[in-house]
């Protein structure tokens, strides 16, 4: 693969990104969560206290908050600019892969690897859909890379550069981002029998430069929580928020303190892998497979010239991961840059030498046909839910369906057909997702429709409250307001409420006079499913707010 085609597809890539960022409506929960807290930081000018619709937050270190203030207050209050900074650390962790696979692999399997990582579905989602993950992977991959930089040159500005970045990895995630490297590198020492790599005194100024970078978060930390113990955070009381980020948030969930319980099966990453690491995940379970068993062929020893960072890290960081007692299916994305790299050392010797020439046979074969059926998947999803993505849409879709076509029937091809085939295919279908399925999906999420109706006919936001529940944080965040939320008892007279359509008896009892000024139709965006995506019944599915005049 040169170095032309590289470009080419890492364009198109970051231009999907792209479109995700502009076209796509915050989804919530977590994304909308945290750009309202970001908005609310950058509006308080609270920079080390962390507050969600007024409340203390205790649950993800500031550093998204922070990166994500100083966006907003550059570019102003939108969604885009929330997601600006963690598209930026998307970059960074292609580019420290690329860096990483260089120092162990020739250029092509570097190149591959950053490919890999670029295309790989989660990438896509996690640029629109941000989380914490899209800036830990960042940090992460940065500070593998600049760490093995380190061990192989002994420069001192890779050794700062590298515990910088497990620093800010730290205050994007907590501990999370110290262990992988550890889990990365350690194996790597042990298995090159490179004992001194352990007793290097430079690891004790690395740690102090690692706590005096979390000094500002500790303190916030402090004079929030530990000056005033007792608060109650998702009803448990928290005695210590330096305790809460630095043991409970990541060791308590092997322990015990803490209290969520969800998705604890071991294979429950690996079974969401099957859609987050495609088009790639096949190729990525072959080479870790295959780096196994030649490790144990070379009775557990390594040569200088090979690495184990990429695999072992991978292994166990899946381990611990999976091993917690609660997970959701973006946990593993931190080591993806790791999985690139196996994805790419297999994908080489599969495409572009002879050694496994029949296996490649049999993978493309697979793959093209799993290819046509996301084709088909795309172009169904453009023509047939929703009416508000334009006719043309799909027939756009079905030419695109035919340019795979010619992807793979075409004579001569430069490269092996497999890899233009994966990678058209999964930008395609991101592009249509991005710019015409997504934004039609959030027409029915109740916090953004609110938001969107309320802007546009200039009420008085001031005087509108919520029924019992929050709606959303989009709504907060694209009304640049935070609602109260009141009991039916609370509501006084001329106030415009948002309610369920189910509550209008309740209120109507109280009031002699209940016009209603709109409603909307809303469903679980995050939560699809084909009874709503059938339009003939869809409105089964559907929950009704409204928006009335007391």
């Amino acid at each position: 693969m040169n170095k032309n085609t590289f470009n080419i597809i890492i364009a198109a890539t970051v231009l999907t990104y792209l479109l995700g960022m502009f076209c796509i409506p915050l989804m919530d929960i977590d994304a909308a969560q945290y750009a309202s807290i970001s908005r609310e930081m950058l509006e308080r000018k609270s920079y080390l206290q962390l507050y969600d619709l007024g409340k203390d937050y205790l649950d993800k270190p500031p550093m998204l908050f922070w990166l994500s203030a100083v966006s907003m207050k550059i570019f102003g209050v939108y969604d885009w600019a929330y997601r600006l900074p963690s598209f930026l650390f998307s970059l960074i962790a292609i580019y420290s892969t690329y860096r990483l696979a260089y120092i162990f692999y020739k250029k092509e399997i570097a190149l591959l690897s950053a490919l890999v990582l670029a295309t790989s579905q989660a990438m896509f989602l996690i640029n629109h859909d941000v989380r914490t993950d899209t800036m830990l992977m960042g940090w992460v991959a940065f500070s593998l890379w600049q760490l093995a930089a380190w061990f192989a040159t002994n420069k001192w500005k890779n050794f700062l550069l590298g515990f910088i970045g497990i620093a800010g990895g730290m205050m994007t995630k907590g501990p999370i981002a110290l262990m992988v490297p550890a889990f990365a590198l350690v194996p790597h020492f042990i298995l090159r029998r490179e004992w001194k790599q352990f007793f290097r005194w430079e690891y004790l100024l690395g740690i102090i430069i690692i706590a005096i970078a979390l000094i500002p978060m500790s303190i916030g930390l402090y004079e929030q929580f530990d000056k005033h113990p007792g608060k109650i955070i998702n009803h448990v009381p928290i005695q210590s928020g330096l305790r809460f980020y630095y043991w409970t948030q990541s060791f308590g969930r092997y322990t015990g303190e803490n209290s969520f319980k969800e998705m604890n099966e071991f294979t429950f990453l690996l079974q969401n892998m099957l859609w987050s690491f495609l088009p790639w995940i096949i190729f990525f379970l072959i080479g870790l497979i295959m780096n196994a068993g030649r490790l144990i062929q070379d009775k557990f020893k390594l040569t200088q010239k090979e690495e184990w960072i990429s695999t072992g890290g991978f292994i166990i960081t899946y381990c611990i991961l999976a091993r917690s007692q609660a997970q959701l299916p973006h946990y593993i994305f931190v080591v993806f840059p790791l999985a690139a790299i196996v994805t790419a050392n297999f994908l080489y010797k599969l495409l572009f030498t002879e050694e496994f020439k029949k296996l490649r046979n049999v993978l493309s074969v697979f793959h093209f046909f799993i290819f046509s059926l996301l084709w088909m998947a795309v172009i169904l999803l453009m023509y047939w839910p929703f009416n508000t993505i334009p006719k043309y849409v799909s027939i756009v879709a079905l030419v695109c369906f035919a340019g795979y076509l010619f992807i793979l029937f075409r004579k001569n091809s430069k490269l092996p057909k497999l890899l233009p085939a994966a990678c058209f295919t999964v930008i395609g279908v991101n592009i249509f997702l991005n710019t015409a399925f997504y934004p039609s999906l959030l027409k029915y999420q109740k916090g953004s429709a609110f938001a969107t109706y309320i802007e546009k006919n200039q009420l008085d936001k001031n005087n509108i409250v919520l029924l019992d529940e929050n709606i959303g944080h989009s709504f907060h965040f694209y009304s640049k307001h935070i609602y109260p939320i009141v009991s039916v008892n609370q509501l006084q007279k001329n106030e415009m409420v948002i309610a369920k359509k189910s509550s209008l008896p309740v209120i109507q009892g109280r009031f002699s006079t209940v016009s209603i000024i709109t409603e909307i139709k809303t469903y679980g965006v995050t939560q699809l499913s084909l009874p709503f995506l059938n339009p003939q019944g869809r409105d089964k599915e559907l929950d009704t707010y409204v928006l009335v005049k007391l």
